[in-house]
């Protein structure tokens, strides 16, 4: 069963990441209709805005196969009809890898808003 429950969840992961990294392909990660909110020097420039395009489309792009790569290994346990468990170690594996997954997602949003800074510029 907790094979499932964890195919679940990547496979999830996956399904988030992928309108966020095709928004940041089609060009429209700042457009308020996507539903991105980002700071106005980000949506008046057009270099810092393709540059927030650019950035959502790589790492949402690798969030997304990060998180579908774990599913070959728990499809092959969910069609064994489940007959193995998952260990301790193996739940905190799964854990600190979609923690990861999870970052490489978030990266370029707070990137992102680091743009209108001082620093940045």
């Amino acid at each position: 069963m907790a094979h499932l429950f964890i195919f679940g969840c990547f496979l999830l992961l996956g399904i988030a990441s992928s309108p966020a990294a095709r928004s940041g392909y089609r060009g429209t990660v700042c457009d308020r209709s996507v539903g991105y909110g980002m700071p106005a020097e980000v949506t008046s420039d057009p270099a810092l805005r393709s540059r927030a395009n650019s950035l959502v489309a790589f790492w949402c792009t690798g969030a997304a196969i990060l998180s579908l790569a774990p599913l070959v290994a728990l499809g092959s346990a969910v069609l064994r009809n489940g007959g193995t468990s998952v260990s301790t170690g193996g739940l905190v594996a799964f854990a600190a890898y979609g923690l990861v997954v999870v970052t490489v997602g978030a990266y370029p949003f707070e990137k992102i808003k680091q743009f209108g800074s001082p620093a940045e510029r």
